[in-house]
């Protein structure tokens, strides 16, 4: 396997894109990231909605990882309003998965802020600081097959899939509907 480095930005980085703001987590954003995380929609993709311990367990992480790397899953919030609408953004997966090392990009907004476009502009703001701040060569994007929404961000992004490298997430129980996976990739141009 090639050797990976993890890259680290300093300072952390803030991202403007013309409708939304990519920035480091805080916490008056727990609550929303809980709600969110709560309803059943926005995590039809995911084995459960979290609780609010587990969701805030994961904002800390999020937190923390930016304030250590510079970079990672930022909260989106609208410029306008200064409203949290989820997050976007860069993240080593913590699963041993045939593709792993690498760096894959992944987003999860409120379920009222779909259709607008968010996911997308925001996404390809994190692509543009991994390529060309951070340097790497690849980004990954994985989602549950049936997860067709994420899927065409990913289209959206110019990423790639060939069902030949569809894997089986080793956090799913064998036989579960999410299991079976779907890898798109990105390559720097």
């Amino acid at each position: 396997m090639e050797s990976f480095t993890v890259p680290v930005a300093s300072p952390p980085l803030a991202i403007t894109t013309s409708r939304l703001i990519l920035r480091q987590w805080q916490d008056s954003d727990f609550e929303p990231f809980a709600a969110m995380n709560a309803d059943p929609q926005v995590m039809e993709f995911f084995p459960s909605v979290l609780t609010r311990e587990k969701s805030d367990e994961m904002a800390i992480r999020c937190r923390d990882l930016i304030t250590e790397r510079g970079w990672g899953i930022w909260v989106v919030e609208l410029c306008e309003t200064g409203e949290f609408i989820g997050f976007v953004g860069l993240h080593t997966p913590g699963y041993d998965l045939p593709f792993t090392p690498c760096i894959e990009i992944g987003w999860r907004l409120r379920a009222d802020t779909w259709g607008q476009g968010y996911c997308t502009e925001a996404a390809r703001a994190a692509l543009d600081v991994g390529f060309n701040q951070l340097g790497l060569n690849e980004i990954v994007a994985f989602t549950a097959l049936p997860n067709v929404r994420s899927q065409a961000v990913m289209k959206k992004l110019g990423m790639a899939c060939d069902p030949k490298e569809n894997f089986m997430h080793p956090a799913l129980e064998e036989g579960h509907g999410l299991r079976e996976h779907c890898l798109y990739r990105l390559k720097r141009v």
